[in-house]
């Protein structure tokens, strides 16, 4: 088993930037590829961003590309998400999640496990 912690979220201004932390334990994430996804009030739960175990290949959702980056430590078992260029759009709950299959990067049922979310509120 593996709990993932997102922090790192809060209020922002359109145009600031925000850095998402999603720590790891109970056992380590290295072998795993990991994802981000996001879900609005009232919306369902979309993705944003992946990463393959070693953070050599990553994929972004249309709507973040070129203003969000996804990175891995796994030596501190930790995975990020910089958020620039916020807009009052990406205003949503966003949730860490981890895979051992990475089938489809993209599909929320790839991920076995994910964390409780953090929200992240862009004002405009």
């Amino acid at each position: 088993q593996v709990q993932l912690v997102e922090s790192g979220g809060g209020l922002v201004q359109a145009g600031g930037s925000l850095r998402l932390s999603c720590a790891a334990s109970g056992r380590t994430i290295s072998a795993d590829a990991m994802g981000w996804f996001r879900q609005a009030p009232g919306k369902e739960r979309t993705f944003v961003s992946s990463i393959n175990w070693s953070g050599g290949s990553a994929y972004y959702a249309d709507s973040v590309k070129g203003r969000f980056t996804i990175s891995r430590d796994n030596a501190r078992n930790t995975v990020y998400l910089q958020m620039n260029s916020l807009k009052p759009e990406d205003t949503a709950v966003y949730f860490c999640a981890a895979s051992r299959n990475y089938i489809r990067p993209d599909a929320a049922w790839t991920y076995d496990y994910w964390g409780q979310g953090t929200q992240v509120t862009v004002s405009s």
